[in-house]
């Protein structure tokens, strides 16, 4: 009686175990980086008299959103430092040199959250930015996260605008002048998933 008890109670406790880690698992939600959607730029002071503006063509990046705990929620961004672009060939290929983002010992920057909050239309989320072989922790509002389906797919959206100083970074000290010792970074960016 024992043995078929426990024959039974086996099977039973293990799809219960499954059935409970299935559960927290639909609690987050993971979309990927929609680079067609989505979009990184920045703009920095020329001779403190106009804007030199950018973006970054070569992004990618994860979002984890439990919404049941934000607190285990987590964002990731990649972004490939040799797909600057500022319109302009010569100015791009210039910043790919050491003297400024140095894409060949650097090539990517990074952001990975370590810490997430609810605010008020959207998150608060502290992590490490990296750039130029530097990592700094900083703090971003994204502000949306409102899901909506669109074609079978689900999708959220985020916005944030940061401000960096070049110097932070270890950026070569000579070329701040020119062009402002700090950026602004403008991300606009949509994750997706079935």
């Amino acid at each position: 009686m024992l043995r078929m008890m426990t024959l039974v109670l086996k099977p039973l406790t293990l799809l219960l175990t499954c059935c409970i880690g299935a559960g927290v698992a639909w609690s987050a939600d993971e979309y990927d980086y929609d680079l067609v959607h989505s979009s990184v730029s920045f703009k920095a002071r020329h001779l403190d008299i106009s804007w030199i503006h950018g973006r970054f063509n070569d992004v990618s990046g994860k979002f984890i959103i439990d919404r049941d705990d934000v607190t285990k929620s987590s964002f990731q961004l990649t972004i490939k430092a040799e797909s600057v672009d500022t319109a302009n060939p010569a100015r791009d290929e210039h910043l790919r040199q050491p003297d400024y983002f140095d894409t060949k010992q650097f090539p990517t920057i990074e952001f990975k959250s370590t810490a997430v909050k609810a605010i008020e239309d959207g998150f608060e989320v502290t992590g490490d930015f990296t750039m130029h072989g530097t990592t700094k922790k900083i703090v971003v509002k994204l502000m949306g996260g409102k899901e909506i389906e669109s074609r079978g797919v689900k999708r959220v959206g985020f916005s944030t605008e940061l401000k960096l100083k070049r110097s932070d970074f270890n950026f070569d000290k000579s070329g701040i002048g020119a062009i402002g010792d700090e950026a602004i970074i403008l991300i606009d960016c949509e994750g997706m998933r079935k």
